[in-house]
């Protein structure tokens, strides 16, 4: 199909051309619906008329309606993005752009949604389609134990899994860490008690806070329930976690002023597992945790990391230089741009 689009476009250069214009309002509209022209416009920085000589095409071809509450695909319209997505993104490189990221990073692979994470929700329900086919292609038969992060995206991404259960294959999903005393919904607890509940596995809680005194941390590891559920997330075969931005999870943790200005002074921008990275990837700080550590992934055959944004990129730099090689990263194409913007400069 591409070499003959090649063929068609070697007769007419500019239909492709064409074709993305279109596709990349379809997508907008998709993300945005229902958009009023001018909102659109700004969003694709094109002018208003020459939007409106496209909308009007699309409107032809049934692909679109507008009313009073702006424009938004016809059912018809959702059928021939969703069809189109996969042949756009070959067509305009997405697969070399996944291909320069996971090299950059020296990881086993890189999986990038198109649009960005901050502007666009639903590019973090497409993190959770990408997680959802990756963990149904490298998941092995028998038993699995899924270790899960907690965090906002990981509780939009847990929502988008389906079945992943087979006669041959059973699933079982446990948090990867204690609490942080953030909302419910967020937390490690949660977002693997959905995960399996939409992935009709089972799931097993981790009910104590994260950072704990050593006394108290050594109080509890004589307790056989949590002994028990520490004991599966130290045999894992599975990881799936999230990045942060360094400033905005202190703040999540409810750290002291004094930690937030350490963190400042040593140029932290990143965390994840409670490590604070610097922009050289270099650890800055470490939180006391009961959970999975940093180290115990170079053992863990599958790992997932997930976080996407303009805004994450430079966590996401940060993190990736000590992920370990067998990780897959899923970001999006607004993180990506931004990472190999500065790996270029």
């Amino acid at each position: 199909m591409l070499d003959e689009l090649k063929l068609i476009e070697a007769i007419t250069p500019d239909i492709l051309a064409v074709l993305q214009e279109r596709y990349r309002i379809l997508r907008n509209i998709y993300w945005m619906q229902p958009v009023g022209r001018r909102t659109l416009s700004e969003s694709l920085t094109m002018t208003e008329r020459v939007l409106r000589t496209e909308t009007d095409t699309l409107k032809k071809l049934k692909l679109i309606d507008s009313s009073k509450s702006g424009m938004q695909l016809t059912a018809y319209g959702e059928e021939v993005y969703t069809k189109i997505g996969t042949l756009m993104d070959q067509l305009f490189g997405m697969h070399q752009i996944e291909k320069r990221l996971s090299e950059t990073f020296g990881i086993a692979r890189c999986l990038i949604a198109s649009g960005d994470g901050d502007r666009q929700p639903k590019v973090i329900a497409e993190f959770g389609q990408l997680l959802n086919e990756s963990l149904d292609l490298l998941l092995p038969e028998g038993d699995n134990t899924i270790a899960v992060m907690g965090g906002t995206t990981m509780a939009k991404v847990a929502q988008e899994l389906t079945n992943l259960e087979t006669t041959k294959r059973h699933n079982l999903f446990v948090p990867a860490r204690g609490g942080i005393g953030e909302s419910v919904n967020v937390q490690a607890n949660s977002v693997s008690s959905v995960m399996a509940m939409q992935t009709n596995g089972d799931y097993r809680s981790l009910f104590v806070p994260e950072q704990l005194s050593m006394n108290t941390y050594e109080f509890l590891l004589k307790e056989p329930a949590i002994v028990d559920v520490l004991n599966l997330i130290s045999q894992a075969n599975c990881v799936i976690h999230s990045i942060g931005r360094a400033l905005h999870m202190a703040a999540r943790r409810k750290m002291s002023e004094k930690e937030m200005l350490m963190l400042k002074q040593k140029n932290a921008v990143a965390e994840s597992f409670g490590y604070f990275f610097n922009e050289a990837g270099e650890v800055v700080y470490k939180v006391p945790r009961i959970g999975l550590q940093l180290k115990d992934l170079q053992q863990v055959p599958i790992v997932f990391a997930i976080a996407g944004g303009k805004s994450k990129a430079k966590a996401v730099n940060a993190y990736m230089k000590n992920a370990p090689k067998q990780t897959w990263l899923i970001t999006d194409e607004a993180c990506a741009n931004e990472i190999l913007k500065g790996a270029t400069l």
